[in-house]
C-alpha cells in the first residue's frame, strides 16, 4: 500500500493527549470553582431570604421553594445518578426522619430566624454547626474528639456568644438571647440531628436523597397549607424574584455543584468551604448596604477559626460525606 493510501485509511494524525496533570489541574479548577458557586448561593439564602419573609411566610416560603425545586432534583438524579428506586423507597423511614429534621424543620427555623435577626449574624450563628456536629459525632457516633477538636469548639462557641451578646457576653446573663438568635441556635442543633442521622442512614445517591427529601417536605406541609387556605403566594415581582432564586439556586444548583466537587475534592478540604458562607453574607449584605458591628467582624473571625481547629483532621485525611451543609 502506498504511503498516501495508508494515511487515508488511517484517517489523520491524532493530537498528542494532554498531559495528565493539565487535565487533573483543570478538573481540579472547575471543582473549586463549583464550590465557590454553591457557598454563593447558600450564603444568598440568608441574604434573599431575609428579604422574602417580608412578603411570604416561613411555612409558605418553604413548601413553595422545595415544591418549585422538586422537579429539576428529580430530573437531574435520574440523568446523572441513575439510582435504584427500589433501594430508595426501602429507605423511607430514614428519608422521612430526614426531611423533617432538615429540608423542613432546618429551613423553617431558619425563616423564622430571619424575620428577627439580620441575614450576617444568621450565618455567623450558622457557621457554629460544622463543631456541633464534630460534638455530636463524639456523643452519638463515638467518633473520637481530640483535645483539638474540644478546643476548636469552645472557641466557636465563644465566637457565637460574642455575636449574639453583641460583643458583650456578660450581657446574655442579664438580658438573655434573642429571639432570632434562639431559633438560629435550634436551626444549628435541627441541622446536627439531621446530619447524625445521615450517617446513620443507607447510602442513597446525595441528588437522589435531596429530591426524595423534598417531596417529603412538600408532602407533609401540603395538608397544612391547603387547610389554611394554601400558600401564600408572592404578591410582588420582587418577592417572586427571591422565591425563584430561592428554589433555583441554593435549592438546585448548590446541591449539583458541591457533589461535583466531591467527585473530584476529598470531602474533609471541601467542607472547610463551607466558612465561606459567612464570609459571601458578609460580602452581599454589605453591597446591600448594611453596617456590620466590630462585634460581628470580631465574633464571626473567632467562630471560623474554632470551626477550622475542629476539622483540621480533615486537610490530612480523605473521608466521604454524609451531609450538605444547611441552607
Amino acid at each position: 500500500m502506498e504511503p498516501v493510501e495508508q494515511e487515508l485509511k488511517a484517517g489523520p494524525p491524532h493530537k498528542a493527549a494532554p498531559p495528565a496533570s493539565r487535565v487533573q489541574g483543570g478538573k481540579r479548577l472547575v471543582a473549586l470553582l463549583s464550590l465557590l458557586g454553591a457557598t454563593l448561593f447558600w450564603a444568598g439564602n440568608y441574604v434573599v431570604g431575609a428579604w422574602a419573609v417580608q412578603s411570604i411566610d416561613p411555612l409558605s416560603l418553604v413548601f413553595l421553594r422545595w415544591a418549585i425545586a422538586l422537579v429539576p432534583l428529580l430530573v437531574i438524579a435520574q440523568l446523572v445518578e441513575r439510582p435504584c428506586w427500589r433501594s430508595v423507597v426501602a429507605a423511607w423511614p430514614w428519608l422521612l426522619a430526614l426531611s423533617v429534621c432538615g429540608l423542613l424543620g432546618y429551613n423553617l427555623l431558619l425563616y423564622f430566624a430571619l424575620e428577627h435577626t439580620d441575614a450576617f449574624n444568621a450565618s455567623l450563628i450558622n457557621a457554629f454547626n460544622p463543631a456541633l456536629i464534630t460534638l455530636a459525632a463524639a456523643l452519638f457516633l463515638r467518633e473520637r474528639l481530640t483535645p483539638m477538636a474540644v478546643a476548636g469548639v469552645v472557641t466557636a462557641l465563644a465566637g457565637v456568644l460574642i455575636v449574639i451578646g453583641g460583643g458583650d457576653v456578660g450581657r446574655l446573663a442579664t438580658a438573655g438571647f434573642g429571639t432570632g438568635e434562639v431559633l438560629m441556635m435550634g436551626a444549628v442543633v435541627v441541622w446536627t440531628a439531621y446530619t447524625v442521622i445521615g450517617r446513620l442512614a443507607p447510602e442513597i445517591p446525595p441528588i437522589t436523597a435531596t429530591a426524595v427529601q423534598a417531596a417529603v417536605t412538600v408532602a407533609l406541609l401540603a395538608p397544612m397549607r391547603f387547610a389554611t387556605g394554601g400558600p401564600a403566594l408572592p404578591a410582588t415581582g420582587d418577592a417572586l424574584g427571591s422565591l425563584l432564586f430561592i428554589a433555583i439556586f441554593p435549592s438546585v444548583l448548590s446541591y449539583v455543584l458541591w457533589n461535583r466537587a466531591l467527585t473530584v475534592l476529598p470531602a474533609g478540604g471541601a467542607g472547610v468551604f463551607l466558612n465561606l458562607i459567612a464570609v459571601f453574607t458578609a460580602a452581599l449584605t454589605i453591597l446591600a448596604g448594611q453596617v456590620h458591628t466590630a462585634a460581628q467582624l470580631l465574633g464571626g473571625v473567632v467562630v471560623i477559626g474554632g470551626v477550622i481547629v475542629t476539622n483540621a483532621p480533615a486537610f490530612r485525611r480523605r473521608r466521604p460525606a454524609r451531609e450538605l451543609p444547611g441552607a
